[in-house]
């Protein structure tokens, strides 16, 4: 298994403990959490069971009983009317079960709470009346429904409030680690290709799966997205439909982010989508950014109620420029596409989300990871050129870089329009917040900046290449 690490590892201990753990486990769809459990337990549950996506209570049960009689052939004879009794079940097979740690695991949790199930007060039940005063039950639960795994599970207010023992978010892949899995596949192509890539995989382990030895990255894009049978061509309606009960304010919400790639502030998002303001605007947010569509952040020297929202999630991104209005009589479309204007604009603001995304890897290509530091960006509010900083790293040590990210396949070079560009961003920025600091210009491209007349002023130039640091 490449990767999770640090995730293996806290599942070893807690498998190891000598009590009784209830583990929750989120993150994005298509993001590895099935695996992730099935590779660190393999050949340890006791039982395992995975819910049906827009099933009835019915159908639940049903697939509950195969599972058991599949699992522990002796309860054959049984058959659970309710939840309560299939907990019952449960419980049975876990004591007659000589394995010294009894693993339960649970997959797709919040497709089991369907409406007058009582599924969540059976759960309570069996963890509250006889699991958690063992010493012996390791109860693994997953859900890529992060808001519901959050709101009715890790923060119930009921009688689940504070029994998980230990929540983990599957994040997903960092490029090193995209790196590392194409290398155990035997796929060498460059970092140039596999940032390529990942701007429009993100880091999701079973979209890069997809990826095939001998193809470049424009290949893959073009066979993945825009031919008839492309795994990602129809990916976008289905990722929503199965995290979000009606799903169509979340997309709404990243459909108006997409178009605007400085983000946008709660208030802007409202005017633009029509939703109605109030506590389903901040629900709907908190979804969203909880399942790793959206990041919230806040301008610097601003307060949280000036932040801005921004699309994060690549492959959202890449669907909602290309693949949605895209026709399949157009074809070799991705690689006709390549230096225009559309592309260059998508590609700029999907490396920019890259390196956000790798902000550590950053610092410590700047050798600052042990300094104090914040994130954030700025926009001008006096400037006529309306002038714009993507990434500042404001530091403890009395200096703030002010860092531009630049997407390209040469060296970037630093021309006269350009540099004025740069002057006016750090003279707006100095004027406006009145900074003592020190202000260093930083930036961050994929081969390196070229020496020229207009390059003295960049106090850092850090390649692509510090991205995939381990």
């Amino acid at each position: 298994m490449v990767g999770r690490e640090k995730e293996t590892k806290l599942l070893e201990e807690k498998y190891r403990a000598g009590r009784s753990d209830f583990l929750a486990l989120y993150g994005r769809r298509r993001v590895g959490k099935t695996y992730l459990i099935r590779e660190a337990f393999r050949g340890k549950f006791t039982f395992q069971l995975t819910g049906l996506a827009n099933a009835s209570l019915q159908q639940q049960l049903a697939n509950f009983k195969i599972a058991m009689r599949e699992q522990h052939s002796y309860l054959k004879k049984e058959t659970a009317v309710n939840w309560m009794e299939a907990f019952q079940q449960i419980k049975k097979c876990a004591i007659r079960s000589k394995q010294k740690k009894k693993v339960l695991f649970i997959d797709e949790l919040p497709w089991f709470d369907t409406p007058n199930s009582d599924f969540i007060q059976a759960l309570e039940h069996f963890w509250n009346s006889w699991a958690s005063a063992r010493k012996d039950i390791l109860l693994v639960v997953c859900g890529s429904s992060a808001s519901w795994m959050i709101n009715k599970l890790i923060n119930n207010k009921g009688g689940l409030h504070n029994r998980v023992t230990l929540k983990m978010k599957i994040e997903p892949f960092t490029l090193n680690e995209c790196e590392l899995f194409l290398r155990s596949r035997k796929i060498n192509i460059d970092r140039y290709q596999i940032i390529q890539l990942y701007m429009v995989l993100g880091g999701i382990p079973f979209y890069w799966d997809e990826v095939k030895k001998g193809k470049s990255a424009t290949q893959l894009i073009d066979k993945l997205c825009f031919t008839a049978n492309g795994l990602l061509r129809s990916e976008f309606p289905n990722i929503f439909r199965s995290l979000f009960t009606k799903a169509e304010k979340h997309q709404a919400i990243v459909t108006a982010l997409a178009k605007k790639s400085k983000g946008l502030t709660r208030e802007e998002l409202i005017a633009e989508t029509k939703i109605s303001n109030g506590g389903s605007v901040t629900r709907l947010l908190t979804e969203l950014e909880e399942s790793g569509f959206i990041r919230k952040y806040i301008p610097f020297e601003r307060k949280a109620r000036n932040s801005l929202y921004q699309l994060s999630d690549f492959y959202t991104l890449f669907y909602l420029k290309f693949i949605k209005n895209y026709q399949l009589t157009d074809t070799d479309f991705w690689i006709k596409t390549i230096d225009s204007p559309r592309y260059r604009a998508w590609s700029g603001y999907a490396f920019e989300q890259a390196c956000l995304c790798h902000l550590q890897k950053i610092k410590q290509g700047l050798g600052i990871s042990g300094i104090e530091t914040q994130v954030s960006s700025w926009r001008s509010e006096a400037s006529a050129t309306g002038a714009q900083i993507d990434l500042l790293i404001d530091r403890r040590d009395q200096v703030i870089n002010l860092c531009e990210m630049k997407f390209s396949i040469n060296p970037f070079i630093i021309d006269k329009k350009y540099d004025a560009e740069l002057r006016n961003k750090i003279g707006s920025f100095k004027n406006e917040t009145q900074t003592r600091k020190s202000v260093f210009l930083t930036l961050i491209t994929t081969f390196g900046l070229q020496q020229n007349a207009y390059s003295g002023n960049v106090q850092n130039d850090l390649k692509m290449d510090i991205l995939f640091a381990e």
